[in-house]
């Protein structure tokens, strides 16, 4: 076969991104054993006035191709940044911003893990939902086995399966709190490739779930009442964090910067958070700043391994939603390290 395909996938332009795609097809004529590169594929444009990206009288945008994942043998992603005719990032393009400050924090050496939690919906119903009323409450489905606890588990299993693929490091997955629920764990040691990985996997989430006919539910909190909403708990560490450098005292004073801080996070921590973040299903309350050593309803979570290892390991941000835009919640996160 001579010809690939190249599905070019972006942001758009509302205040919760939402990802748009579409494919170009390229000849393709290299050696056998050569994959295809970034300088190989070429910049495309896309119609900014549908995406709220533009005006309908000046409404094209270019579409940079950033970084590129293999989803089948003639079928690749690409991820792309969107720019303006002049060469200059959009305004929506905060992809570009933490490119900018990568330099500082690659000095760090920053490690990241995110804890997506979604819900899968047919219909806009979430699985497991009866047409009316409510199935039993929460407590036997985190974690759980069996058709009444779970479900939507081939998606998730397919999920991990295809990222693991495409070079994309998941560590994990679990049915979460709520039915309909699950998550998964995205790892990265590189800043920049760990939000390309987290958006990346959301659109093969989404792509999956397509297959199945049914959606992905990103929103904080898609069932009011005495359910559990969806974060995007983020893990990060820092080399003198993971070598226990600075100890006790440098958590604190950490801590103190996150604290100063904490409205600037929660600005850029997701759409509709404070349905999320009321104080109930552990969260602490959006108006509030909190830590503490293995304590799920702080702002931050210390895990007890680190307090444990002479302060030793990894700290987690339990405030970003699940819509969050993991390159604005990584900007927050390293401003207030280095401000420490």
């Amino acid at each position: 076969m001579n010809k690939i395909f190249l599905e070019y996938v972006w942001l758009d332009g509302h205040k919760t991104p939402s990802l748009r795609s579409k494919v170009k097809i390229i000849d393709w004529h290299p050696a056998p054993s050569r994959s295809i590169a970034l300088s190989d594929i070429p910049v495309w444009n896309f119609d900014g006035s549908s995406t709220n990206q533009a005006p309908g009288n000046d409404s094209e945008r270019i579409l940079k191709p950033v970084r590129v994942y293999q989803w089948a043998k003639h079928h690749h992603f690409v991820l792309c940044e969107v720019m303006n005719l002049d060469g200059t990032p959009h305004q929506t393009n905060f992809r570009a911003h933490l490119k900018s400050i990568s330099p500082q924090a690659d000095k760090e050496k920053f490690w990241w893990g995110f804890e997506q939690e979604y819900f899968i919906t047919k219909d806009r119903q979430i699985l497991g939902f009866p047409e009316k009323g409510y199935p039993p409450p929460q407590g036997y489905y985190y974690c759980g086995v069996g058709g009444n606890q779970v479900v939507g588990r081939s998606l998730a299993g397919s999920h991990l399966a295809t990222c693991l693929g495409m070079g994309i490091d998941l560590t994990g997955i679990n049915a979460e709190v709520s039915i309909g629920q699950w998550e998964y764990q995205c790892f990265a040691k590189d800043t920049l490739k760990s939000c390309d990985d987290l958006w990346m996997s959301r659109y093969v989430l989404f792509r999956l779930a397509e297959d199945r006919e049914w959606d992905i539910d990103l929103n904080p909190k898609p069932m009011s009442g005495d359910w559990n909403g969806s974060g995007c708990h983020t893990n990060f560490s820092t080399e003198w964090m993971r070598e226990g450098t600075h100890g006790y005292d440098g958590i604190v004073s950490l801590m103190k910067s996150f604290e100063i801080n904490h409205q600037t996070h929660i600005d850029n921590y997701g759409e509709n958070n404070e349905q999320r973040l009321t104080g109930l299903h552990e969260t602490q309350h959006i108006n509030e700043f909190s830590w503490g050593v293995g304590d799920r309803s702080a702002s931050i979570r210390i895990p007890f391994a680190m307090s444990n290892n002479e302060w030793k390991g990894y700290i987690e941000d339990r405030r970003p939603a699940s819509n969050c835009d993991p390159y604005r919640v990584v900007v927050s996160i390293i401003n207030s390290v280095l401000a420490a």
